[in-house]
């Protein structure tokens, strides 16, 4: 390892379509992992994009998702390292879309069912 490598493993170049996913999966930014290992990637924005330092990283391909942390950053790039996941079951985005909108659903529901017992 020389001098400047400061990464404790080699990264492999990718070309990977990603989003960063924040703010209770309200809000998310395309971005492109260029290169990546198991600890950790570096993302590239097409604009420039006001993400939390810590983020869960959804891969389009494949739907595979990590919690990320931002370890350094410039106008459209950065790079993160992986934190390794808690307790909690991994929710895909699509996933947690389709719990959001059923949970409207059933609040919806409610209402209505209320609405139609009262006297």
């Amino acid at each position: 390892m020389s001098i400047l490598e400061r990464r404790s493993e080699k990264r492999q170049r990718t070309y990977l379509g990603a989003q960063v996913v924040f703010n209770r999966r309200q809000s998310i930014y395309d971005c492109l992992i260029r290169n990546m290992s198991d600890s950790g990637a570096r993302l590239v924005f097409a604009q420039a994009a006001m993400i939390p330092t810590a983020f869960e990283l959804v891969v389009n391909k494949g739907g595979e998702s990590r919690w990320a942390e931002i370890k350094w950053r410039t106008h459209l790039t950065a790079g993160v390292s992986f934190a390794t996941m808690s307790a909690s079951p991994f929710v895909s985005l699509q996933a947690a879309r389709r719990i959001r909108q059923l949970e409207g659903e059933k609040a919806a529901l409610k209402a209505r069912v209320a609405e139609l017992s009262e006297p």
